[in-house]
């Protein structure tokens, strides 16, 4: 978050729904994806990424119901929503860890990190000296 510059925009009041990857979601992705996220040159890409996984409004696990979320980004998610086996999926992602109270919204842990579409063909791949 600190990376992309977004602490600023999710410090102001929200609320927010964020579905949050795992350390090991982030780890999942390939290396070479990570190393290029974090050049000064795809920032923007970063940005968007992280934007992804904000939606507005502050809605609990309860009140999350099936079908496609705009996010911040500007894209959606597809959400599914299964109370028969009691889990959540947002677009292939499994909500691990529901309902975690932040000071401006609700974070919803996921087991993977979230593309946005066409998101591999949008990153710079020239190596920064």
């Amino acid at each position: 978050m600190q990376a992309a510059g977004l602490t600023e925009q999710l410090s102001t009041p929200g609320p927010y729904t964020i579905f949050a990857p795992t350390d090991a979601a982030f780890s999942a992705l390939p290396k070479a994806t990570l190393d290029q996220l974090l050049q000064p040159a795809n920032k923007q890409q970063l940005v968007r990424l992280l934007a992804y996984h904000v939606v507005p409004g502050g809605t609990t696990s309860q009140q999350l119901t099936s079908g496609e979320v705009k996010t911040v980004e500007g894209n959606t998610v597809k959400v599914t929503v299964d109370r028969a086996s009691n889990s959540i999926t947002v677009n292939n992602a499994k909500v691990t860890q529901p309902d975690i109270p932040a000071s401006n919204g609700i974070v919803h842990v996921v087991d993977q990190v979230l593309l946005p579409p066409n998101f591999a063909a949008s990153l710079n791949t020239t190596a920064t000296p």
